[in-house]
């Protein structure tokens, strides 16, 4: 559980108290949550609500949620509160995401969604040690820091963001790591959408393995 205490040292105004809740996972940074539709990946269409925990040091130049990488900017919540506020809708499912969320313990978490009868999903770099019991695995690697090799095995979705022709080179490496069922999406980087998806569609139709993703949500204007 090392990952977890040395991100609590990250958060520079945390007490011994908060530190504790923060690595059994009673406590997280939260950036932001809401219900909304998944807009991205195998999931897309369906109602969910997200979690969304700050803090993350994977660092990819294009992140559009770059707001998400400093823990300190985010309220330690308790996921009693989070929980609380999830069944005040009719969310069937929960979305983690982050930054990186398994910077965190997430055992709480999902003892508890799943007393409640949520299912589980994560979205994930997939660079630290998991943690949870998830329904449903998004893995989406970045070459600044590269999957754990028990994330491979166990992602439901490997679903890589395409930023340059290189990637798709970086994509192919990536789908021989996975398990045998894992579904594989290509996804534009959303700021040069119109100049790469022509590229992802060619791609596609020549690799069939591959789906495309695109963040149905940016273009419904829905968070």
């Amino acid at each position: 559980m090392a990952i977890f205490v040395e991100m609590s040292y990250k958060l520079h105004s945390i007490n011994a108290k908060d530190k504790v809740l923060l690595d059994n996972g009673s406590l997280l940074p939260l950036m932001e949550e809401f219900y909304t539709i998944q807009g991205e990946g195998f999931n897309t269409g369906k109602a969910a609500y997200f979690i969304r925990i700050g803090g993350c040091d994977v660092g990819c130049h294009w992140c559009d949620v770059k707001e998400s990488w400093d823990a300190n900017l985010h309220p330690l919540t308790s996921i009693n509160q989070i929980i609380t506020n999830i069944l005040t809708y009719k969310a069937t499912s929960v979305v983690v995401t982050g930054g990186e969320p398994l910077i965190y313990n997430l055992e709480l978490l999902c003892k508890q969604l799943k007393e409640n009868l949520i299912k589980t999903f994560i979205e994930t770099s997939g660079a630290y040690q998991l943690s949870g019991d998830w329904d449903w695995i998004c893995l989406s690697p970045k070459k600044n820091m590269t999957p754990l090799p028990e994330i491979y095995l166990k992602a439901n979705e490997l679903k890589v963001i395409i930023f340059n022709l290189h990637d798709f080179i970086w994509a192919e490496e990536q789908s021989k790591k996975v398990n045998s069922n894992c579904y594989f999406y290509l996804q534009p980087e959303w700021s040069k959408q119109k100049e790469l998806i022509p590229l992802i569609i060619e791609y596609v139709k020549k690799n069939p393995k591959w789906m495309i993703s695109l963040q149905t949500h940016k273009y419904m204007n829905i968070p």
